[in-house]
């Protein structure tokens, strides 16, 4: 079986798009999309082009569908300030029926991938959806994280930047991101059977930025900018280090 991850989509539908021809193309048996298909600028037509694939497909819950549902509820926010005016934005276009399916979504799933047995997926850490770890969080910080995950390989996203290391025994891969990648333009994901491989889909960022700002999302002017020129994979790892596990 050969499976695609593809992670931190962001609503971002012309990255999307382009990688579901890729993972056509690759003949692809099945699909896992690990959080945050939502918040972003085109939520619902993102969320509606993965449940309409052809092929099985499996979600876990990012933290982003767990800020937009508790706006969508009326709960207390669990979002800084200054990123409530996107989570409204994103509850207010989704539908009741799409608040069922993002919740009905679990926190991790196991799945069997020939030539790599049983695979964990997570969105940040096998425990929790918004821990921050890079390449360069010290070991000694995630054994706790992941000592009681019975599995040869976990794939994660969350931090948009991909990377394969090993934690203890567990090989940990980042899926990277879809819609919101640090470093290089583009789109970022995995093919995973019989090993695993290491995605980088090319699209037209320019035709996409246009179509980002077409929209009423409150940021997106910015997030077209970010699409065409991504913040440095160097300026994140030092944002995220002061925020990563200790």
């Amino acid at each position: 079986m050969r499976v695609a991850a593809i992670y931190d989509i962001h609503g971002n539908l012309p990255a999307l798009e382009a990688v579901l021809q890729d993972i056509r193309q690759a003949e692809v048996d099945h699909v896992v999309v690990g959080g945050d298909v939502v918040p972003g600028p085109m939520p619902r037509e993102t969320l509606t082009r993965l449940l309409d694939l052809s092929i099985p497909v499996q979600f876990i819950q990012g933290n982003g569908e767990v800020a937009v549902l508790a706006e969508m509820a009326g709960t207390e926010s669990i979002v800084p300030e200054q990123f409530r005016e996107v989570m409204r934005w994103n509850a207010q276009r989704l539908h009741p029926e799409d608040e069922q399916v993002l919740a009905s979504w679990p926190q991790t799933i196991r799945v069997e991938i020939r030539g790599l047995g049983e695979v964990l997926f997570c969105h940040a850490t096998p425990r929790n959806d918004t821990e921050v770890f890079t390449r360069l969080t010290p070991e000694d910080r995630l054994l706790p994280v992941f000592e009681a995950v019975n599995v040869p390989l976990v794939i994660c996203g969350h931090t948009h930047m991909q990377f394969d290391r090993t934690i203890g025994r567990i090989r940990v891969v980042n899926a990277g991101s879809v819609g919101m990648p640090y470093g290089e333009p583009g789109a970022y994901w995995l093919l995973l059977g019989p090993n695993v491989q290491f995605q980088h889909t090319l699209y037209d960022l320019t035709s996409a930025a246009e179509r980002i700002r077409d929209t009423k999302y409150p940021q997106a002017q910015d997030f077209a900018h970010n699409v065409l020129q991504p913040r440095s994979e160097r300026e994140v790892l030092e944002v995220f280090a002061k925020a990563e596990l200790r």
